[in-house]
């Protein structure tokens, strides 16, 4: 596979993985909706990053433009991420 679909296909798998993770701390939190969600956002940011620098070093000599490293994948981690939040915070929380 070429890198730039290896990293998309990641980036799927990790926003289902910072959702899930995500949901979790937000519900031993107890916190409110609001800062439920920033606290998510906030852990989804950290993996996204973390991934970046870590793709970054893997792929480095094999992707044409750097910057691609990026935005590669950005729209369907951050989509995923929400979806797979939004499905896991109402599961754990029983607020369905």
């Amino acid at each position: 596979m070429k890198p730039l679909t290896i990293i998309y296909w990641s980036r799927l798998a990790l926003g289902i993985v910072a959702a899930v993770i995500s949901a979790f701390v937000a519900t031993m939190q107890n916190a409110t909706s609001l800062s439920a969600f920033m606290n998510g956002v906030t852990i989804a940011l950290i993996v996204y990053l973390t991934t970046y620098y870590a793709f970054k070093a893997k792929f480095y000599n094999k992707v044409e433009k750097q910057t691609k490293i990026m935005t590669m994948g950005i729209g369907i981690y951050f989509m995923s991420w929400l979806v797979f939040f939004i499905l896991t915070y109402s599961i754990m929380s029983g607020r369905l």
